[in-house]
């Protein structure tokens, strides 16, 4: 068997920089006002290093997707799955599944917040390439929830459900951007999370249920 070849932690760090600077460039300026020149003068690398790691922008706008969203659904799936689990099947539980690692995600302090502009200029900036990206690498997990919420809301049709669902997604996107009236006070980062998910959990079942 042959020896696998160890990657350079010098070829890690440029990779690593060149995301850095790319999501963070995307999150202020969007992908199409954001350019690779831009991006290589932030990385400090030149434009030969970001076509060796990614070979276009388009690739290398994937690569920042992929930074948070692989691991958010990979989260939301072991979430489902352990809500899944539980006997009887609660609509509050599946919703966290939902809710909670998306909340966890954009609090957190490395890149948490750039995340969540990428998200909004995802679908903010009417680029079908992208969505079909979304759907095609993430769209299965959506499918699994609303099969989830769709056996315990019977009286429901598929269409409704969708609705539904995407305003609850809506609200998400706006619990994860720290908007509306109430800020946090005298309680940590964390419980101010925990407290925003289970509003929106209650809120986001009640408007399931009705």
């Amino acid at each position: 068997m042959g020896r696998r070849q160890a990657v350079s932690p010098e070829l890690f760090s440029t990779k690593q920089r060149i995301l850095d600077a790319a999501e963070e460039l995307f999150a202020s300026h969007g992908f199409v006002g954001a350019s690779l020149r831009q991006v290589t003068s932030t990385a400090q690398v030149n434009l030969a290093a970001v076509n060796y790691h990614f070979g276009s922008k388009d690739n290398l706008i994937n690569e920042v997707l992929r930074l948070r969203l692989d691991k958010l659904n990979a989260d939301r799936a072991r979430a489902l799955q352990a809500a899944l689990a539980k006997s009887p099947v609660r609509l509050e539980d599946v919703l966290g599944a939902w809710i909670r690692p998306a909340l966890a995600v954009s609090t957190n302090e490395r890149g948490g917040t750039a995340f969540v502009r990428i998200l909004a200029r995802t679908y903010a900036e009417q680029n079908e390439r992208l969505r079909a990206f979304l759907h095609d690498n993430y769209g299965h997990v959506l499918r699994d929830f609303t099969a989830a919420l769709g056996a315990l809301l019977p009286n429901l049709d598929k269409q409704e459900l969708y609705w539904r669902m995407d305003i609850i997604t809506g609200a998400l996107t706006f619990a994860m951007a720290d908007f509306g009236t109430i800020k946090r006070r005298g309680i940590s980062a964390e419980e101010h999370r925990d407290l925003t998910a289970d509003h929106l959990v209650r809120f986001a079942a009640a408007g399931l249920r009705a």
